[in-house]
């Protein structure tokens, strides 16, 4: 029997093969046309099993479009090339997080790779 190299999976996105700038900006596209917020995080823990995530500013409440928050995402890859960087999309109304994903693994240029 062969067993898999043990590797840190995020969100279940990262089951995907990693996505685009496009692919990201259609779901921060969906966030926003269902009434959530989007928000951007980062953690600089290399430890995988002891994350912290840090808001990168604060949640943008007035983004009316996609292209709003991906200059906030590509600012935060700037800022903070060797962190994990994630959205995360919150439900007012529930008060809850009801979507997040990985927009940027340490190392890996402008998006995440495996």
């Amino acid at each position: 029997m062969k067993t898999l190299p043990k590797e840190r999976r995020f969100e279940n996105l990262s089951y995907l093969p990693p996505l685009t700038d496009q692919q990201i900006a259609r779901q921060l596209q969906y966030i926003i046309d269902n009434g959530f917020f989007p928000a951007i995080e980062f953690n600089e823990d290399s430890e995988p099993t002891q994350f912290y995530w840090t808001m990168w500013k604060l949640p943008l409440f007035s983004a009316r479009n996609a292209d709003e928050v991906l200059r906030e995402v590509q600012e935060c890859r700037s800022a903070y090339p060797d962190c994990y960087i994630r959205v995360v999309g919150f439900d007012n109304i529930k008060q809850c997080q009801v979507q997040s994903f990985i927009v940027h693994k340490p190392g890996s240029g402008s998006s995440y790779r495996y």
